[in-house]
């Protein structure tokens, strides 16, 4: 470790010695290697358990680490100091990973700002248009099922006195149209749904969404944190306004995320927060310029790699749901099963507990619902929303498969789920 400090600190000394940084990445990565074979290299990750709860976060991938590591060490820049080199080096990174995102998801560079994540973009989306608009109009449609930083940014807004309409869906997920349209005002400013609901995987008809707001004038928000990367999204193609990105939700770091919004026709929206307005007034603070690199590297690769994911997503999801459900009676799978991202299943299994089937599952990382409600003992809000009973809510569990899940852990964790489901159906 002395070494690797060592190596750190010759490079503060000398930022462009590309040997020194080669060196400091080879200790830590190799990206021939999977992160199994990287875990496998330290012994404090012996024994832990195997990983499918995506939803909640992705492994960082080793090429992402390694296009961030100069940028948390030699070119330590702060992208706003335009008065030297090292401003420039790091500003150029920043506009080089712009352009990347918006690659990604065919927008330009200029329509994208850097954020902390998608919550931060969530906000900035929902609360940013309805309180520019507000003096011309005061309602906004969001549906009851999307992610709990968007609910509580509406509720805020109804406490501002503006009128929001929180849409059901149907008991497969998806959001009824006819009723999306007859919601729709000419006080209307702004529509929030998401792309793909990050407990039960359901994909919502987005380009649909997109024209019939479009055809109202309404700006449509969609929070696109577990669809960018894994799905094709075309902002132009979907008519989309404004849209959330999250890094670690696509193999990049935590702590950093986007949000698209549209210059043609412009969308205006109110900075949430006072600053030195770095990104085109409408988020200030300084820019993290190796998180940045890194959330345009895990762009780039999804672009590169998202149709060989898919495929491999789709064969493991299904390899999981049929042995499930050949070898397992009374489960129910939670959203449409047609469409849906594939990589997030969610089931639930009669007359088990859920939170009793992970504690019998410890050596597989799983979940019972989000991430960022999961520390509630209330059944799920968004299964209760597509009717699941009390009991079948809180027997569901998410399985999450990502771009380095492999067959035997697919095959593992579902030898350990039946024989744990068995044993505590026969404990009743």
């Amino acid at each position: 470790m002395a070494l690797v400090f060592g190596s750190i600190r010759r490079s503060f000394l000398n930022p462009k010695s590309i040997k020194t940084l080669t060196d400091l990445q080879s200790r830590l990565v190799t990206t021939s290697g999977s992160i199994r074979n990287l875990a496998e290299n330290y012994d404090e990750f012996a024994g832990r358990p195997l990983y499918l709860d995506t939803q909640a976060t992705t492994p960082m991938d080793p090429r992402v680490l390694d296009a961030m590591l100069p940028y948390l060490t030699g070119y330590y820049g702060n992208p706003h100091s335009r008065t030297h080199a090292y401003g420039w080096e790091s500003e150029a990174a920043v506009e080089k990973a712009r352009a990347q995102v918006a690659d990604l998801i065919g927008a330009d560079p200029k329509e994208i700002i850097f954020t902390s994540g998608a919550t931060e973009s969530n906000n900035i989306a929902v609360k940013g248009v309805a309180k520019f608009y507000r003096s011309k109009k005061n309602h906004v449609i969001t549906t009851q099922t999307e992610h709990k930083c968007v609910l509580d940014s509406c509720r805020y807004l109804e406490m501002e006195g503006l009128r929001v309409t929180y849409l059901p869906v149907r008991p497969n997920g998806l959001v009824d149209l006819a009723q999306l349209e007859e919601a729709m005002t000419p006080q209307t400013a702004l529509c929030s749904i998401m792309t793909v609901n990050n407990e039960i995987g359901v994909r919502q008809p987005v380009e649909e969404i997109g024209r019939m707001c479009r055809a109202h004038k309404v700006f449509f928000h969609t929070d696109a944190a577990q669809a960018v990367g894994k799905i094709p999204v075309d902002v132009n193609d979907m008519s989309i306004d404004l849209m959330s990105i999250s890094g670690h939700k696509l193999y990049g770091p935590k702590g950093v995320g986007a949000l698209y919004v549209r210059r043609r026709p412009r969308v205006r929206l109110e900075a949430v927060q006072s600053g030195g307005g770095q990104e085109r007034g409408m988020r200030s603070g300084t820019v993290p310029t190796p998180l940045v690199v890194g959330l345009g590297s895990a762009c780039r690769l999804a672009a590169e790699e998202m149709e060989y994911d898919s495929r491999r997503i789709t064969a493991l999801s299904r390899r999981l749901v049929e042995r499930m459900e050949r070898e397992l009676p009374d489960i129910i799978r939670n959203g449409d099963a047609e469409h849906t991202y594939p990589g997030c299943v969610n089931l639930s299994f009669a007359y088990v507990e859920g939170e009793s089937l992970l504690m019998a599952l410890k050596d597989v990382a799983l979940s019972s619902g989000s991430a960022c409600t999961s520390a509630s003992l209330e059944p799920s809000y968004v299964l209760r929303a597509i009717g699941a009973d009390e009991d079948l809510a809180h027997s569901s569990i998410r399985f999450g498969i990502g771009r380095f899940t492999t067959e035997e852990e697919v095959d593992y964790t579902v030898d350990k789920c039946i024989q744990q489901v068995r044993r505590l159906r026969e404990m009743r």
